[in-house]
């Protein structure tokens, strides 16, 4: 008995050795694990939008070592729309989102700003509109437990229809969908009856009949295939909206500081990535809608661009009463750099 001691004191040692290296073994499968994560999209996944989400996921994937998992949720099919993402992501019901901005409207005004009507009508203004006001918009989603990452512009808008809108005649009680409250009130005031709809929501309202024209980019229709129920485009040049990619503070603060400077670096690749997209996409886009045999008015008539401005001039002024002097530096500071150009 007193020989068989040792040699269970010495099994006993053996067995805890073999727990802690299995133990550690497991810890250390645990720590290369892939961090997931959820990224809500409302449009479809050939969407300009989508197809910039999904390089941004590359990118983190490849500076991460695959130690960041983004799985990208397309169509809404997580049940979270434009106007949902704000809260969800706040609240980490998702962890990342691609938000129209004018659907967060309410949420604080700024995030109209990207729609004011014919404020920045061009790629590379509205980009610089951007740059301006990317601290204002940082701190909105800073206050509310999120990081913004980057931005995704639309091509311009213009206006799908049955029949050519090509004059203020042809906008009179014209049931027309629009994505947010500057549509809304320009449509508005120059006549039309406009309806404020979700992406989700378009199509079926075309299908029966609920609308009859969409105030949306050359884009939007080629991804929709509205050439199934609309045979016009006019290239009214209205605004060039931006989408917002948002995270959750508290999953980006989760992962490692070296996770953390992936992200961020991802995010600043792809915002850069996306406004070079965007400038070729419009050609890409007339080409697709031309072999649908949509007819596309591109300039509109002086006259007509003319009546919409007029129409879009209390826009403006009702945004800078509603965001006061904050707004108003960032328009002066935009106006500057358009009269050095």
């Amino acid at each position: 008995m007193i020989d068989s001691l040792p040699r269970a004191l010495a099994h006993r040692t053996l067995l805890g050795c073999l727990v802690a290296t299995i133990g550690a073994g497991g810890m250390a499968f645990n720590a290369q694990a892939a961090t997931t994560m959820d990224f809500s999209n409302e449009y479809n996944a050939s969407s300009i939008h989508a197809e910039g989400d999904a390089w941004f996921i590359d990118r983190v994937e490849e500076l991460t070592d695959g130690e960041v998992d983004i799985t990208l949720h397309t169509g809404a099919s997580l049940g979270f729309r434009s106007g949902d993402h704000f809260y969800a992501v706040a609240d980490n019901a998702v962890q990342v989102a691609d938000s129209l901005s004018g659907t967060l409207g309410g949420i604080d005004p700024i995030f109209l700003l990207s729609s004011l009507p014919f404020l920045a009508d061009d790629v590379e203004s509205a980009k610089r509109l951007y740059e301006i006001a990317r601290p204002a918009y940082a701190e909105v989603f800073e206050d509310n437990n999120q990081v913004l990452l980057y931005a995704s512009p639309w091509p311009a808008s213009g206006i799908w229809s049955e029949e050519p809108v090509t004059d203020m005649e042809g906008l009179q009680d014209l049931k027309i969908r629009t994505y947010d409250r500057n549509g809304t009130e320009i449509l508005r005031n120059a006549g039309a009856s406009p309806v404020k709809l979700s992406w989700a929501d378009v199509v079926p309202q075309l299908a029966t009949g609920g609308i009859e024209a969409v105030l949306t980019s050359a884009e939007s229709g080629a991804n929709g295939s509205f050439w199934e129920h609309l045979s016009d485009f006019s290239a009214i040049k209205y605004a060039i909206p931006l989408n917002m990619v948002h995270m959750n503070r508290d999953a980006f603060e989760s992962l490692s500081e070296s996770q953390q400077e992936a992200i961020l670096q991802a995010a600043e690749e792809t915002d850069a990535h996306n406004w070079e997209v965007v400038k070729e996409r419009v050609a890409q886009n007339y080409e697709t809608l031309e072999t649908h045999d949509i007819a596309i008015h591109d300039p509109i008539p002086e006259d007509f661009r003319a009546g919409l401005e007029e129409a879009a001039t209390p826009v403006l002024e009702n945004w800078l009463d509603n965001i006061g002097e904050r707004g108003q530096k960032i328009i002066d500071e935009f106006n500057q750099t358009q009269a050095s150009d």
